[in-house]
Protein backbone atom coordinates (compact mmCIF):
# COMPACT_ATOMS: atom_id res chain seq x y z
CA UNK A 1 0.00 0.00 0.00
CA UNK A 2 0.68 3.11 -0.82
CA UNK A 3 0.61 5.75 2.19
CA UNK A 4 0.25 9.84 1.43
CA UNK A 5 1.38 12.06 4.79
CA UNK A 6 -0.13 15.61 4.89
CA UNK A 7 1.11 18.09 7.17
CA UNK A 8 -0.46 21.06 6.69
CA UNK A 9 0.06 24.47 7.87
CA UNK A 10 -1.89 27.63 7.38
CA UNK A 11 -0.25 28.65 4.34
CA UNK A 12 1.60 25.85 3.71
CA UNK A 13 1.45 21.99 2.67
CA UNK A 14 4.33 19.69 3.23
CA UNK A 15 3.76 15.66 1.78
CA UNK A 16 5.33 12.65 1.40
CA UNK A 17 4.45 9.42 -0.25
CA UNK A 18 5.45 6.37 1.28
CA UNK A 19 5.63 2.79 -0.10
CA UNK A 20 4.47 0.54 2.73
CA UNK A 21 6.27 -2.87 1.30
CA UNK A 22 9.96 -0.92 1.63
CA UNK A 23 8.97 1.91 4.00
CA UNK A 24 10.88 4.19 1.68
CA UNK A 25 9.74 7.53 0.16
CA UNK A 26 8.82 7.74 -3.51
CA UNK A 27 7.96 11.03 -3.18
CA UNK A 28 7.70 14.18 -1.42
CA UNK A 29 7.28 17.91 -1.61
CA UNK A 30 6.61 21.33 -0.21
CA UNK A 31 3.62 24.11 -1.00
CA UNK A 32 4.41 27.36 0.33
CA UNK A 33 2.47 30.50 0.64
CA UNK A 34 -0.85 29.17 0.24
CA UNK A 35 -3.43 32.04 -0.01
CA UNK A 36 -0.79 34.61 -0.66
CA UNK A 37 1.07 35.94 -4.15
CA UNK A 38 3.34 33.80 -5.32
CA UNK A 39 2.21 30.13 -4.21
CA UNK A 40 4.82 27.16 -5.76
CA UNK A 41 4.93 23.36 -4.89
CA UNK A 42 8.47 22.21 -4.79
CA UNK A 43 8.54 18.28 -5.77
CA UNK A 44 10.19 15.50 -6.18
CA UNK A 45 10.01 12.22 -7.53
CA UNK A 46 11.02 10.05 -10.16
CA UNK A 47 14.57 11.02 -9.60
CA UNK A 48 13.64 14.34 -10.40
CA UNK A 49 13.02 17.77 -8.53
CA UNK A 50 10.47 20.43 -9.99
CA UNK A 51 9.06 23.26 -9.15
CA UNK A 52 5.02 24.24 -10.30
CA UNK A 53 4.24 27.85 -9.89
CA UNK A 54 0.78 29.03 -9.65
CA UNK A 55 -2.08 30.26 -7.89
CA UNK A 56 -3.01 28.71 -4.76
CA UNK A 57 -5.93 30.44 -2.74
CA UNK A 58 -6.55 27.48 -0.63
CA UNK A 59 -5.62 24.11 0.65
CA UNK A 60 -8.00 22.40 -1.97
CA UNK A 61 -6.34 23.77 -4.94
CA UNK A 62 -2.79 22.83 -3.41
CA UNK A 63 -3.67 19.71 -2.76
CA UNK A 64 -5.11 18.99 -6.08
CA UNK A 65 -1.46 20.28 -7.78
CA UNK A 66 0.50 17.90 -4.80
CA UNK A 67 -1.70 14.84 -7.09
CA UNK A 68 -1.50 15.97 -10.21
CA UNK A 69 2.95 16.40 -9.05
CA UNK A 70 2.38 12.62 -8.04
CA UNK A 71 1.22 11.72 -11.80
CA UNK A 72 3.47 14.53 -13.91
CA UNK A 73 4.95 12.56 -16.60
CA UNK A 74 8.29 14.02 -15.67
CA UNK A 75 8.16 13.37 -11.88
CA UNK A 76 4.95 11.21 -11.32
CA UNK A 77 5.40 7.82 -9.13
CA UNK A 78 1.74 6.91 -9.61
CA UNK A 79 -0.69 6.52 -12.92
CA UNK A 80 -3.49 8.03 -10.46
CA UNK A 81 -5.04 8.57 -7.27
CA UNK A 82 -6.47 4.96 -7.02
CA UNK A 83 -2.90 3.70 -5.75
CA UNK A 84 -3.52 5.77 -2.96
CA UNK A 85 -4.59 3.51 -0.33
CA UNK A 86 -5.01 6.35 2.73
CA UNK A 87 -3.63 9.66 3.79
CA UNK A 88 -2.23 10.12 7.01
CA UNK A 89 -2.73 13.30 8.64
CA UNK A 90 -0.59 15.25 11.06
CA UNK A 91 -2.71 16.78 13.65
CA UNK A 92 -0.67 18.78 16.96
CA UNK A 93 -3.53 18.43 19.36
CA UNK A 94 -5.73 16.23 20.87
CA UNK A 95 -6.94 17.49 23.83
CA UNK A 96 -8.84 14.56 25.61
CA UNK A 97 -11.20 13.97 22.83
CA UNK A 98 -8.43 11.76 20.77
CA UNK A 99 -6.58 8.81 22.58
CA UNK A 100 -5.30 7.47 19.57
CA UNK A 101 -4.91 8.05 15.70
CA UNK A 102 -8.16 8.01 14.54
CA UNK A 103 -10.21 7.72 11.06
CA UNK A 104 -11.64 10.35 9.57
CA UNK A 105 -16.07 10.97 9.80
CA UNK A 106 -18.36 13.55 9.69
CA UNK A 107 -18.37 12.99 13.77
CA UNK A 108 -14.36 13.20 13.70
CA UNK A 109 -14.08 16.36 11.80
CA UNK A 110 -16.96 17.89 14.15
CA UNK A 111 -15.40 16.94 17.11
CA UNK A 112 -11.75 17.63 15.82
CA UNK A 113 -12.86 22.06 15.59
CA UNK A 114 -13.20 21.39 19.49
CA UNK A 115 -9.44 20.83 19.28
CA UNK A 116 -8.87 24.55 17.95
CA UNK A 117 -8.07 26.37 21.37
CA UNK A 118 -5.63 23.90 22.04
CA UNK A 119 -3.68 23.91 19.25
CA UNK A 120 -4.96 27.78 17.62
CA UNK A 121 -1.96 27.85 15.21
CA UNK A 122 -1.54 23.81 14.23
CA UNK A 123 -5.13 22.69 14.02
CA UNK A 124 -7.50 24.83 12.04
CA UNK A 125 -4.77 24.37 8.90
CA UNK A 126 -5.00 20.63 10.04
CA UNK A 127 -8.49 20.44 9.43
CA UNK A 128 -8.41 22.39 6.43
CA UNK A 129 -6.18 20.05 4.91
CA UNK A 130 -8.63 16.73 5.85
CA UNK A 131 -11.26 18.66 4.30
CA UNK A 132 -9.19 19.37 0.99
CA UNK A 133 -7.96 16.13 0.71
CA UNK A 134 -11.57 14.91 1.07
CA UNK A 135 -12.64 17.19 -1.26
CA UNK A 136 -10.11 15.76 -3.85
CA UNK A 137 -10.06 12.45 -2.95
CA UNK A 138 -13.39 11.52 -1.34
CA UNK A 139 -13.57 7.78 -1.60
CA UNK A 140 -9.49 7.53 0.13
CA UNK A 141 -9.40 6.95 4.15
CA UNK A 142 -8.29 9.56 6.04
CA UNK A 143 -6.56 8.97 9.50
CA UNK A 144 -5.69 11.98 11.95
CA UNK A 145 -1.96 11.10 13.67
CA UNK A 146 -2.09 13.27 16.80
CA UNK A 147 1.33 14.75 17.90
CA UNK A 148 -0.53 14.42 21.68
CA UNK A 149 -1.44 10.41 21.21
CA UNK A 150 1.78 8.78 22.73
CA UNK A 151 1.66 10.98 25.52
CA UNK A 152 -2.00 9.88 26.64
CA UNK A 153 -0.22 7.03 29.07
CA UNK A 154 1.02 10.00 31.53
CA UNK A 155 -0.74 9.22 34.94
CA UNK A 156 -2.59 11.93 36.44
CA UNK A 157 0.24 12.96 39.05
CA UNK A 158 2.45 13.56 35.74
CA UNK A 159 -0.29 15.57 33.81
CA UNK A 160 -2.17 17.37 36.20
CA UNK A 161 -1.51 20.91 37.48
CA UNK A 162 -1.84 22.09 41.06
CA UNK A 163 -5.31 24.29 39.70
CA UNK A 164 -8.49 23.41 40.62
CA UNK A 165 -9.70 20.36 39.79
CA UNK A 166 -13.04 21.66 38.94
CA UNK A 167 -11.38 23.89 36.64
CA UNK A 168 -9.52 21.21 35.23
CA UNK A 169 -12.77 18.95 34.66
CA UNK A 170 -14.24 21.93 32.79
CA UNK A 171 -11.71 23.41 30.72
CA UNK A 172 -9.08 20.00 30.37
CA UNK A 173 -6.55 22.23 31.32
CA UNK A 174 -3.83 19.64 31.81
CA UNK A 175 -0.09 18.26 30.30
CA UNK A 176 -0.79 17.44 27.06
CA UNK A 177 2.87 17.24 25.49
CA UNK A 178 4.03 17.63 22.31
CA UNK A 179 6.37 15.93 19.22
CA UNK A 180 4.64 12.28 20.27
CA UNK A 181 4.91 11.01 17.01
CA UNK A 182 9.04 12.17 17.15
CA UNK A 183 9.30 9.86 20.86
CA UNK A 184 7.24 7.16 20.25
CA UNK A 185 9.40 6.77 16.53
CA UNK A 186 12.80 6.76 18.03
CA UNK A 187 12.04 4.98 21.40
CA UNK A 188 10.62 2.23 19.16
CA UNK A 189 13.67 2.54 17.04
CA UNK A 190 16.29 2.53 19.87
CA UNK A 191 15.08 -0.46 21.33
CA UNK A 192 15.25 -2.41 17.82
CA UNK A 193 18.98 -1.36 17.60
CA UNK A 194 19.50 -2.68 21.13
CA UNK A 195 17.97 -5.93 20.26
CA UNK A 196 15.32 -5.86 23.38
CA UNK A 197 11.84 -4.77 23.28
CA UNK A 198 10.32 -1.65 24.30
CA UNK A 199 8.94 -3.07 27.36
CA UNK A 200 12.25 -3.77 29.17
CA UNK A 201 13.59 -0.30 28.87
CA UNK A 202 13.72 2.89 30.38
CA UNK A 203 14.59 5.51 27.59
CA UNK A 204 14.58 9.38 27.84
CA UNK A 205 13.93 10.26 24.64
CA UNK A 206 15.42 14.52 24.15
CA UNK A 207 13.60 16.08 20.94
CA UNK A 208 16.10 18.90 20.75
CA UNK A 209 15.17 21.75 17.56
CA UNK A 210 13.84 24.80 16.90
CA UNK A 211 11.30 23.30 19.49
CA UNK A 212 12.44 21.13 22.31
CA UNK A 213 10.86 18.46 24.11
CA UNK A 214 12.09 15.29 26.34
CA UNK A 215 9.98 12.46 27.05
CA UNK A 216 10.35 9.49 30.10
CA UNK A 217 9.32 6.26 28.33
CA UNK A 218 8.93 3.49 30.84
CA UNK A 219 8.20 0.00 28.85
CA UNK A 220 7.12 1.62 25.69
CA UNK A 221 5.28 3.94 26.78
CA UNK A 222 5.01 7.33 27.90
CA UNK A 223 4.90 8.33 31.66
CA UNK A 224 6.00 12.49 31.48
CA UNK A 225 7.19 14.71 29.32
CA UNK A 226 8.40 18.61 29.45
CA UNK A 227 5.98 20.40 27.22
CA UNK A 228 3.04 21.62 29.01
CA UNK A 229 -0.80 22.78 27.98
CA UNK A 230 0.57 24.14 24.96
CA UNK A 231 4.09 23.40 23.70
CA UNK A 232 5.95 26.78 25.16
CA UNK A 233 5.94 24.92 28.27
CA UNK A 234 9.56 22.99 29.41
CA UNK A 235 13.20 24.10 28.47
CA UNK A 236 13.91 27.41 26.78
CA UNK A 237 14.12 26.38 22.94
CA UNK A 238 14.67 28.34 20.07
CA UNK A 239 12.09 31.70 20.72
CA UNK A 240 10.15 29.63 23.41
CA UNK A 241 10.53 30.43 26.74
CA UNK A 242 10.36 27.58 28.50
CA UNK A 243 9.39 27.00 32.50
CA UNK A 244 8.95 30.35 33.96
CA UNK A 245 7.06 31.62 37.03
CA UNK A 246 3.44 32.64 36.27
CA UNK A 247 3.67 35.99 38.71
CA UNK A 248 6.77 36.81 36.56
CA UNK A 249 4.42 36.75 33.20
CA UNK A 250 1.99 38.89 35.37
CA UNK A 251 4.93 41.27 36.16
CA UNK A 252 6.29 41.36 32.83
CA UNK A 253 3.16 42.02 30.97
CA UNK A 254 1.95 44.90 33.40
CA UNK A 255 6.00 46.33 32.96
CA UNK A 256 5.80 46.10 29.21
CA UNK A 257 2.53 46.97 28.83
CA UNK A 258 1.23 43.85 27.17
CA UNK A 259 -1.90 42.13 27.11
CA UNK A 260 -1.96 37.97 27.93
CA UNK A 261 -2.62 37.41 24.05
CA UNK A 262 0.73 40.22 23.31
CA UNK A 263 1.98 38.15 26.45
CA UNK A 264 1.78 34.70 24.56
CA UNK A 265 3.62 36.16 22.26
CA UNK A 266 6.15 37.47 23.47
CA UNK A 267 7.35 34.32 25.07
CA UNK A 268 6.53 32.15 21.86
CA UNK A 269 8.89 34.48 19.50
CA UNK A 270 10.49 36.85 21.74
CA UNK A 271 12.19 34.88 24.30
CA UNK A 272 14.70 31.45 24.48
CA UNK A 273 18.09 31.08 23.06
CA UNK A 274 17.29 34.08 20.92
CA UNK A 275 15.89 36.52 23.21
CA UNK A 276 18.96 35.41 26.06
CA UNK A 277 21.63 35.66 22.94
CA UNK A 278 19.99 38.44 21.25
CA UNK A 279 21.77 37.13 18.53
CA UNK A 280 19.86 34.06 17.42
CA UNK A 281 18.10 31.03 17.75
CA UNK A 282 19.71 29.08 15.51
CA UNK A 283 22.52 27.08 17.18
CA UNK A 284 25.21 27.21 14.84
CA UNK A 285 25.27 30.46 15.10
CA UNK A 286 25.04 30.35 19.46
CA UNK A 287 27.77 27.75 19.48
CA UNK A 288 30.06 30.35 16.42
CA UNK A 289 29.54 32.76 19.23
CA UNK A 290 30.30 31.36 22.11
CA UNK A 291 33.28 30.33 20.52
CA UNK A 292 34.07 33.60 19.31
CA UNK A 293 34.11 35.18 23.08
CA UNK A 294 30.15 35.88 23.45
CA UNK A 295 29.32 35.38 26.78
CA UNK A 296 25.58 35.82 25.76
CA UNK A 297 25.39 33.26 23.56
CA UNK A 298 27.38 30.78 26.13
CA UNK A 299 25.26 31.73 28.46
CA UNK A 300 21.97 30.40 26.14
CA UNK A 301 24.25 27.19 25.35
CA UNK A 302 24.77 26.92 28.72
CA UNK A 303 21.11 27.39 30.72
CA UNK A 304 19.88 25.06 27.34
CA UNK A 305 22.09 21.98 27.99
CA UNK A 306 21.34 22.62 31.87
CA UNK A 307 17.63 22.87 31.31
CA UNK A 308 17.90 19.45 29.03
CA UNK A 309 20.22 17.67 31.69
CA UNK A 310 17.22 18.46 34.66
CA UNK A 311 15.00 17.06 32.79
CA UNK A 312 17.05 13.61 32.11
CA UNK A 313 17.87 13.65 35.81
CA UNK A 314 14.38 14.05 36.90
CA UNK A 315 12.62 11.64 34.10
CA UNK A 316 15.61 8.71 35.21
CA UNK A 317 14.54 9.34 38.96
CA UNK A 318 10.86 8.95 37.98
CA UNK A 319 11.18 5.88 36.28
CA UNK A 320 13.63 4.31 39.31
CA UNK A 321 16.55 3.50 35.92
CA UNK A 322 18.12 4.59 33.00
CA UNK A 323 18.70 2.21 30.09
CA UNK A 324 19.32 4.45 27.23
CA UNK A 325 19.10 8.11 26.55
CA UNK A 326 18.34 9.29 23.08
CA UNK A 327 19.00 12.76 20.87
CA UNK A 328 16.87 13.49 17.97
CA UNK A 329 15.71 16.42 15.72
CA UNK A 330 17.79 18.98 14.11
CA UNK A 331 20.15 19.76 17.32
CA UNK A 332 19.99 16.48 18.91
CA UNK A 333 21.28 14.98 15.84
CA UNK A 334 23.67 17.45 15.16
CA UNK A 335 25.16 19.41 17.29
CA UNK A 336 27.70 17.57 19.52
CA UNK A 337 28.05 20.44 21.70
CA UNK A 338 24.74 19.95 23.48
CA UNK A 339 24.89 16.70 23.32
CA UNK A 340 28.35 16.69 25.42
CA UNK A 341 26.92 19.35 27.42
CA UNK A 342 23.81 17.38 28.83
CA UNK A 343 25.29 14.10 29.52
CA UNK A 344 28.14 15.92 31.47
CA UNK A 345 27.44 15.72 35.23
CA UNK A 346 25.48 12.41 35.19
CA UNK A 347 27.76 10.21 35.17
CA UNK A 348 26.40 9.42 38.60
CA UNK A 349 23.73 7.64 36.56
CA UNK A 350 26.15 5.56 34.41
CA UNK A 351 26.25 7.84 32.04
CA UNK A 352 29.11 8.10 30.10
CA UNK A 353 30.07 9.53 26.54
CA UNK A 354 32.75 9.04 24.11
CA UNK A 355 33.51 12.34 23.07
CA UNK A 356 35.15 10.53 20.02
CA UNK A 357 32.04 8.63 18.52
CA UNK A 358 29.94 12.29 20.15
CA UNK A 359 31.90 14.71 17.29
CA UNK A 360 32.01 12.02 14.30
CA UNK A 361 29.58 12.86 11.85
CA UNK A 362 25.98 12.37 11.29
CA UNK A 363 25.33 9.65 9.13
CA UNK A 364 21.43 9.32 8.72
CA UNK A 365 21.09 6.25 10.63
CA UNK A 366 21.74 4.97 14.45
CA UNK A 367 24.46 6.00 15.79
CA UNK A 368 25.76 4.68 19.56
CA UNK A 369 27.86 7.76 21.31
CA UNK A 370 28.65 5.62 24.39
CA UNK A 371 31.46 4.75 26.31
CA UNK A 372 32.24 1.21 26.39
CA UNK A 373 31.78 1.16 30.45
CA UNK A 374 29.20 3.34 29.78
CA UNK A 375 26.03 1.60 32.06
CA UNK A 376 23.47 3.89 30.29
CA UNK A 377 23.20 3.73 26.37
CA UNK A 378 23.55 7.23 24.72
CA UNK A 379 22.09 7.00 20.98
CA UNK A 380 21.66 9.63 18.21
CA UNK A 381 18.74 8.27 16.66
CA UNK A 382 16.94 10.19 13.53
CA UNK A 383 13.42 10.68 13.72
CA UNK A 384 11.01 10.04 11.06
CA UNK A 385 7.76 11.55 11.87
CA UNK A 386 6.43 10.77 8.32
CA UNK A 387 6.92 6.97 8.17
CA UNK A 388 5.81 6.90 12.11
CA UNK A 389 2.11 8.64 11.04
CA UNK A 390 2.40 6.35 7.96
CA UNK A 391 2.80 2.95 10.27
CA UNK A 392 -0.32 4.42 12.45
CA UNK A 393 -1.92 4.64 9.39
CA UNK A 394 -1.17 1.38 7.79
CA UNK A 395 -2.14 0.06 11.35
CA UNK A 396 -5.85 1.79 11.56
CA UNK A 397 -6.75 1.12 7.89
Amino acid sequence: MKILVVNAGSSSLKYQLIDMQTEGVIAKGNVERIGIKGSVLKAKGNGHEKVFEQDMPDHKVAIELVLHALTDSEIGVIKSMEEIGAVGHRVVASGEYFKKPTLVDDEVLKTLEKTFELGPLHNPAAATGVKACIEVMPHTPMVLVFDTSFHQTMPPKAYMFGIKYEDYKEYSVRKYGAHGTSHKYVSQEAAKYLGKKPEQLKIVTCHLGNGSSITAVDGGKCVDTSMGFTPLDGVLMGTRSGCIDASAVEFLARKKGLNAADMVKYLNKECGVLGISGVSSDFRDLIAGAEGGNERCRLALDMFNYQTKKFVGSYAAAMGGLDCIVFTAGIGENTPQVREGVCEGLEFLGVKLDKDANAGKNTGAIRDISAKDSKVKILVVPTNEELAIARETLALV
